[in-house]
């Protein structure tokens, strides 16, 4: 048992350190009693529309902070089985870090993004970290007032972030970026130390605010840690070759994870995973997320192979699985390093799935 371990004592969580317990045996590629699951699939948030007849501009939605939380708050319904936890994690969009540092940000129904801001290598100056942005400070004013809410019914996260190469690659603009690797690589790679620089002090601060509150470092993957968690990545990584992510991307990831007690890197895609070879050398990283996509990238049975090889590596490997898809899944897969996303919603169903995995490990 961790030292550090402790009991949130949380109404929609009743089992909670039983389900740490199996997370942190997870970042092991360790099994207690099964595999840790979660009972919504990537990316689900993502999947309903809401009305924007309250608002004069979806910003105002995004930037309605009483709505926001309840909102949340509303979702919440009866316990959570498995290893769901309760978590809400202030969200302004996958480009949020990127504002941070001189973007403006665009909201839609269900994302935002940020327009380039740099449109010649001369314009790397406009990298700057502001310490009173408008992102960060609605960023902290959601965290706060959660703090102040959530009592014993739900988790605080911290938020989406994404520095270095993909926080270029949103100020930049791709094409550009890309360019920039062939006419004046020395040059990209100041810029891109610009994007790095500020990271690590954002995430302390944000760490400090909650665990002064008790609260774990987890964000929009749903799985705590009792020090603090990290999700690097690199989505650029599916444009560019082997060199050039290594070169690019590799040394700042390198980086990132050294300053974290565990870090779950989010593989997005099958382009992603051609640079999978050189993630896997980082001892820091705890585990994959995979993430395969939709259309003719499903079903997961076809990615079998980039699994087990992730699993052979030592590291644990998170997958996103259709119910009709378990019994094949488990007959061909070792548990040793899984982590399962499920959507289901009935909770009958869930507990029969939960007693199936014990059956599996």
């Amino acid at each position: 048992m961790n030292q550090d371990f402790y009991d949130l004592d949380l109404e929609y969580k009743p089992d909670f350190v039983e389900s740490m317990k199996r997370i942190y045996a997870w970042y092991e590629c360790e099994i207690i009693d099964r595999v840790p699951v979660r009972f919504t699939a990537h990316n689900q948030e993502y999947e309903t529309v809401e009305d924007t007849e309250n608002w004069k501009s979806l910003k105002d939605r995004w930037y309605d902070v009483e709505y926001q939380i309840k909102h949340f708050e509303a979702s919440l319904d009866g316990p959570c089985l498995g290893e769901t936890f309760p978590v809400y994690w202030p969200n302004l969009g996958p480009n949020v870090y990127a504002a941070m540092l001189g973007g403006e940000i665009e909201f839609g129904d269900v994302t935002s993004w940020v327009h380039p801001i740099l449109h010649s290598q001369g314009d790397a100056d406009k990298i700057k970290f502001d310490e009173d942005n408008e992102s960060l400070a609605k960023l902290m004013e959601l965290t706060d007032h959660s703090l102040e809410r959530c009592e014993n019914r739900y988790m605080v996260g911290y938020t989406d972030m994404h520095p270095s190469l993909d926080c270029l690659d949103a100020l930049r603009g791709t094409t550009g970026l890309c360019m920039d690797m062939y006419d004046d690589p020395d040059r990209l790679h100041r810029m891109i130390e610009n994007c790095y620089k500020p990271f690590v002090g954002i995430m302390d601060m944000m760490h400090r605010k909650l665990k002064a509150k008790k609260q774990l470092s987890v964000s929009w993957m749903n799985i705590p840690s009792f020090k603090t968690m990290h999700i690097p990545s690199c989505d650029l990584g599916s444009m560019i070759s082997k060199p050039s992510f290594d070169e690019f991307s590799l040394p700042y990831i390198k980086r990132e994870v050294k300053h974290f007690e565990h870090n779950i890197f989010h593989l997005d895609g099958k382009g992603v995973a051609n640079h999978i070879d050189s993630i896997l050398e980082l001892d820091e990283i705890n585990a994959i997320q995979w993430v395969q996509g939709v259309g003719n990238e499903k079903p997961i049975m076809q990615w079998l192979p980039l699994i087990k090889k992730i699993q052979n590596a030592g590291k644990g490997v998170i997958v996103d699985l259709e119910l009709s898809e378990l019994e094949e899944f488990i007959s061909q897969m070792s548990p040793k390093g899984i982590y399962l996303c499920i959507s289901e919603s009935d909770r009958g169903m869930q507990k029969t799935i939960l007693d199936r995995l014990l059956k599996w490990s």
